[in-house]
Formats: structure tokens, C-alpha cells, sequence
């Protein structure tokens, strides 16, 4: 049995996306968000020393972090959503598995710090534009013309990349994003993301 330590309002949404696509039975532990900090709850550095979400457990055995958690999921149960190791496109996605991450959540979280400074901030803000529009523009570049990133149907790529998506819509980006905003609608209308957020409680970027 699978239990998910999920957080809401969190990347860890994308967790239980992909165990709905997957169709894997799951616990949920849920966890909210203090009301006047939005930081999570103490209660989370019991399950896990970084004290976030997400964080699954699978025959008592802990795995953090988004990625690794996709990538384990994957692994296990969802090979259709891997390309073919050693291909090409074997080598984007596992660029992008860690992009989403990576370099695309560094400005997404400097905004969302120095957003507390009021003024304080103006030095930063143009820096912090300009990467978010970077790597929104380099998203909407990898996109293919099915709509997703890497393969032509649903992959680890996409659940890991929907989150950055998610928030290039939320800050009214999808004028200059167009295929990112029909990712988003797209993913959001899957049967599997109904299901989830039916679980997950409050999600602001839905």
C-alpha cells in the first residue's frame, strides 16, 4: 500500500495525479497549510527531516521529493510513460524531469519570497521576470504538437512540468504562452486530475 503525506496547495498535487493515471490504490494523510504564514505544518519534519510535502511511503520505506517520486512511480508502474532508455527523447525527458525542479522553480519561489519585501524587492523583480519568461518560453518551445512534452501521450515529463505551467497561467501568461495555456486545460480535463483534486482538497492553480 502506497501513503501519501500531501500538503495542500503544493507540488504535491502532482503526485496524486499521476497514482490516479496509474490507477494505484493510496492513503492519503493530509496536511494544511498555516493560514497566516502558508508554510507547512510542523507536524511534517516528524515524517521527513526537510519537514515538506510531498513525501510517500511504500512498505515503510520513505521517498521525498517530487522527482524522485515520479521517476520511482514510473519506474514501477508506469513504464508507458518513460521513453526508451537510450533514445533521444530519453535524454529530454530526463532534462526536463529535472528542469521542473530545477532551474524552472528558482525564480517561481525568489517571486514568491520577495513578494514579503514590498519595495525591498525592486531591485530584483526585472531579474526575476526575465527568468520566469526565459523558462516559460523554453516550456512552450518543448512542446510537441500532440500538446505534451517528449512523447506524443501522457509522460513523467508532463506531470513533473504542470506545475510551472500551472503558475505561467496563474500569472496570466497564457496570452504569451498559448501552448502552455492548452497544456494546462488539457491536463486539468483528464479524468485521472478530477479525480485527484476530489482527494487533494484546496489547489489554487487549478
Amino acid at each position: 500500500m502506497i501513503l501519501v503525506h500531501h500538503l495542500n496547495n503544493s507540488r504535491s498535487q502532482r503526485v496524486l495525479w499521476l497514482l490516479e493515471e496509474l490507477e494505484l490504490t493510496y492513503d492519503l494523510r493530509r496536511y494544511e497549510r498555516d493560514p497566516v504564514t502558508n508554510l507547512a505544518p510542523s507536524e511534517l519534519a516528524s515524517v521527513h527531516p526537510l519537514g515538506k510535502s510531498p513525501v510517500i511511503e511504500i512498505d515503510g520505506r520513505k521517498i521525498a521529493e517530487s522527482g524522485a517520486i515520479v521517476d520511482y512511480l514510473c519506474h514501477q508502474h508506469g513504464r508507458h510513460m518513460l521513453p526508451r532508455a537510450g533514445s533521444d527523447e530519453y535524454i529530454t525527458h530526463m532534462e526536463l524531469l529535472h528542469f521542473a525542479e530545477g532551474s524552472a522553480m528558482v525564480p517561481i519561489l525568489l517571486q514568491l519570497y520577495t513578494a514579503r519585501l514590498g519595495n525591498n524587492a525592486a531591485p530584483l523583480r526585472p531579474r526575476i521576470d526575465q527568468q520566469l519568461d526565459s523558462h516559460f518560453a523554453y516550456m512552450e518551445s518543448m512542446l510537441r504538437p500532440s500538446g505534451h512534452f517528449v512523447l506524443d501521450e501522457l509522460s513523467a515529463a508532463d506531470i513533473m512540468l504542470s506545475f510551472p505551467a500551472e503558475i505561467a497561467v496563474k500569472q496570466d501568461r497564457g496570452a504569451l504562452y498559448p501552448g502552455l495555456a492548452r497544456f494546462v486545460e488539457t491536463i486539468h480535463a483528464r479524468r485521472a486530475w478530477k479525480r485527484a483534486m476530489e482527494r487533494g482538497g484546496a489547489y489554487s492553480f487549478a
